[in-house]
């Protein structure tokens, strides 16, 4: 049924599959097919979809994409936890670029987990990135202080918990998150800020629907990294230990946009970002929440054109 509701909606959208590290992973794409490659990875509990008004408008001068990420939507959901630990999304992506698209240049753009994701591949790979873009994302070493040490980001990341929480028939977010047709889930990502009519409800349902996909996404949380402390816990001597060990610089031209009013990830994130990233620039959205690529769309585009001619 999505199918036929996007084709109708978006008639220059081509949705394809990728063969790529062991996986499959769908995506969707629009313009030239020997345009400039820019990829869009999407967090929780989004879906390609997410990008729609990027990819209409981006697609006009280059070739955007926008895979699903693995345990979401279409792509290949593996059963194992630790399959969710950012490495392996990190060479899903480099398989997609370098091996199906064959390309060896591309520009990355990463919100919630695709920016999670974005951070280690620019780390890893900056032969293949020509400029890296992160919407209301934490890079990993300024998270890890903040999660050990600021109140407010502790305050902010309790949700964490309850996503990795099980009680004797196993983990609970799932039934929660599903309840009523999902209602939890579309109270987190829609608002009325955005252009989000029936058709897009039901794009979501379906994608949330496809068997184990919330738990594919829910995964992402529970495969290992950082996690806020409980009551009275003290965790800031283990984050110490691997912001010492494990810097991730950056080190191509960097956008990072940020919507501040994020309930998620508080505005701090900012903080110390040049440490790791020396060619940096903020672009703050004071009215804008966690959702703001939906929510200022428009907005949004303009500034990854700006900073990508």
């Amino acid at each position: 049924m999505s199918e036929d509701i996007i084709k109708k909606k978006y008639p220059q959208f081509k949705s394809e599959f990728a063969e790529v590290n062991n996986i499959k992973l769908h995506y969707v794409k629009a313009g030239p097919e020997d345009g400039k490659l820019i990829i869009f990875l999407h967090g929780f509990p989004q879906f390609w979809y997410m990008w729609r008004d990027q990819l209409l408008d981006l697609s006009k001068d280059y070739l955007a994409v926008a895979p699903d990420m693995r345990g979401y939507n279409t792509s290949s959901k593996p059963e194992e936890i630790e399959q969710y630990q950012p490495q392996h999304m990190v060479e899903d992506i480099r398989a997609l670029v370098e091996d199906h698209f064959g390309r060896k240049k591309f520009i990355l753009v990463g919100h919630d987990w695709g920016g999670v994701v974005a951070f280690p591949f620019a780390n890893m790979h900056p032969e293949l990135v020509e400029k890296l873009i992160i919407i209301n994302a934490p890079h990993p070493n300024t998270f890890g202080r903040l999660i050990s040490n600021n109140k407010d980001q502790q305050t902010s990341s309790q949700y964490v918990l309850f996503f990795r929480a099980k009680n004797e028939k196993g983990y609970i977010a799932e039934g929660v998150l599903s309840a009523n047709d999902y209602k939890p889930l579309f109270d987190i990502v829609v608002n009325s800020e955005m252009d989000f009519d029936e058709d897009d409800h039901q794009i979501y349902k379906n994608a949330w629907s496809e068997p184990g996909a919330l738990t594919g996404g829910l995964n992402y949380y529970r495969a290992g990294g950082l996690r806020p402390p409980t009551q009275g816990e003290d965790i800031s001597e283990l984050a110490s230990e691997q912001l010492e060990v494990n810097p991730v610089m950056i080190n191509m031209p960097t956008l990072v946009i940020w919507g501040e009013k994020d309930t998620a990830l508080t505005v701090h994130n900012l903080k110390g970002l040049d440490e790791f990233i020396p060619d940096l620039t903020i672009k703050r959205i004071p009215e804008g929440s966690h959702w703001v690529v939906n929510e200022q769309p428009d907005k949004i585009n303009s500034l990854i054109r700006d900073f990508i001619l």
